[in-house]
């Protein structure tokens, strides 16, 4: 299968931050250009701040760096599974946005820690061990990426303005880096997760993985497949059903669809009349009214900091210490997002930069997700990267938390049934509990089906028990 060229890049370093930098003046840019260190570094964390005690799993965090001649490194956390180390699986994991923190990945949906949600009022918040963390299971490499998420960084502003290919591009030289620093996990089954965006991009990094192993590339990583939850994959499916689900959420009433459905005659996206275009302004305001990450939860603040305009912003990029000056919203005790409010003040605080190994200069103010940054989406479509890699016999989990209405589970089962597969272990439930947790279908060439029953967006957020127990099974090669 042929892609689409792309000029790769390598990889360097220096003193910068993720926030719209082509403000910066020339002056201050090479004030901060001023300081050099070496292209990578790693550190071995055994404590955290709010954490009580030595952690009782293992942690490195670390830079690799993708591109030189900008400066751009990437973060990444390391866990190693709690289980056995030389055999399970490595995921590397990454999460949407674009340019949303792995650490969300970390912190609220796979990861070993999680936030004690407890009044904030000033100080260090509190973490705790989660104990349905898919460590258990596999050891998970968690990548800021793109450059511009949590703490991956570039010392020419010009390096943020990436997009889909150039990113993945940067994803694949980091796994080739950081496996040839990591050498013992090379014979390890290599997986790629992530939810949301993500999904999009998962692909077609698996993609080039492929086409490496194919050309005997070193390091040879031992791609066995990947795992995609609700997944941004083509706005034709994704968009287009977003209509039918509102719908059948009972959001919009049985007249309004079936206005939309005669005026936009099922093209949802790219309105060609005026009568289309109202009607789906009708929707949207409606679907306003709900969170509809998950349409059964409170619609809440979402913890992200409040903009500032350009001047606050240069101030802001100069200072040299960490600077509040952007506090999120703070959603009540029992939204959702509150643990995203707590992460920010922990991840703005100098300890536990400092317990992480973040290099001075070059990330000021921790964002969960940036906005404002470029970002080209260039791939209109990755089902053909699907197919392509379904058909080499990788596997492939497809989950979708079936309260989601961002990527709603039938625009998911829409495009799978456009690649024609045979069925092979038809449409079922799976328990947990000897409860329904989801339903499943299985496809041929490896491919699988699944929801998480009370899912929203992000499934491990909402249901923990029942993604873990799915994931659990699917990476040993088990039936849901």
């Amino acid at each position: 299968m042929s892609l689409k060229p792309v000029q790769a890049r390598t990889a360097g370093r220096c003193h910068l931050l993720p926030l719209l930098l082509l403000h910066l003046v020339p002056a201050v840019l090479l004030l901060l250009l001023s300081s050099s260190a070496s292209a990578s570094a790693s550190t071995v964390v055994t404590h955290l701040p709010g954490f009580d005690g030595p952690l009782p799993f293992y942690l490195e965090t670390g830079y690799v760096s993708v591109e030189e001649d900008t400066g751009t490194e990437l973060f990444y956390y390391f866990v190693e599974s709690e289980r056995s180390v030389s055999t399970d699986p490595l995921i590397l994991w990454l999460t949407g946005g674009p340019r949303c923190t792995v650490f969300s990945g970390l912190a609220f949906e796979v990861g070993p820690v999680k936030f004690v949600l407890a009044p904030y009022s000033g100080g260090l918040p509190q973490l705790v061990y989660n104990p349905l963390s898919w460590t258990k299971m596999a050891s998970i490499l968690f990548l800021d990426s793109p450059v511009g998420s949590g703490f991956s960084y570039a010392r020419d502003p010009k390096a943020y303005d990436v997009g889909d290919y150039s990113s993945s591009l940067q994803v694949q030289t980091f796994l080739n880096k950081w496996f040839i620093d990591h050498p013992q996990y090379l014979s390890n089954p290599f997986y790629l997760g992530g939810d949301s965006y993500a999904g999009m991009v998962i692909p077609l990094i698996a993609q080039y993985i492929s086409e490496g192993i194919e050309k005997r590339q070193q390091p040879l990583i031992n791609l066995k497949g990947y795992l995609v939850g609700n997944p941004k994959t083509d706005p034709k499916f994704d968009i287009n059903f977003r209509i039918p689900s509102a719908h059948g959420f009972g959001i919009i009433s049985d007249q309004i669809y079936e206005d939309a459905m005669k005026s936009c005659k099922g093209d949802y996206v790219n309105p060609t009349n005026q009568l289309c275009a109202g009607v789906l302004r009708k929707i949207e305001n409606l679907i306003s009214e709900i969170a509809d990450a998950h349409i059964l939860y409170k619609k809440c603040v979402v913890a992200v900091p409040k903009p500032f305009d350009d001047a606050s912003r240069r101030k802001f990029l100069m200072e040299e210490s960490i600077k509040i000056n952007a506090a999120p919203g703070r959603p009540s005790l029992d939204c959702f997002t509150y643990g995203y409010y707590l992460a920010y003040f922990w991840m703005n605080d100098n300890l536990t930069r400092n317990s992480l190994g973040v290099k001075e200069g070059t990330t000021s103010e921790w964002i969960r997700c940036i906005k404002g940054l470029p970002y080209t989406f260039d791939m209109p479509s990755s089902i053909p990267y699907h197919l392509n890699l379904t058909t080499r016999g990788y596997r492939v989990l497809v989950y979708s938390g079936d309260h989601d209405l961002e990527v709603p589970l039938l625009g998911t089962q829409a495009w799978i049934r456009s690649l024609n597969f045979p069925i092979v272990d038809d449409w079922r439930a799976w328990h947990l509990d000897g409860q329904a947790a989801g339903f499943t279908i299985a496809y041929a060439n490896n491919l699988t089906f699944a929801t998480i029953k009370g899912g929203g967006h992000t499934a491990p957020e909402y249901q923990p028990e029942e993604c873990f127990a799915m994931a659990q099974r699917w990476l040993n090669n088990e039936p849901l």
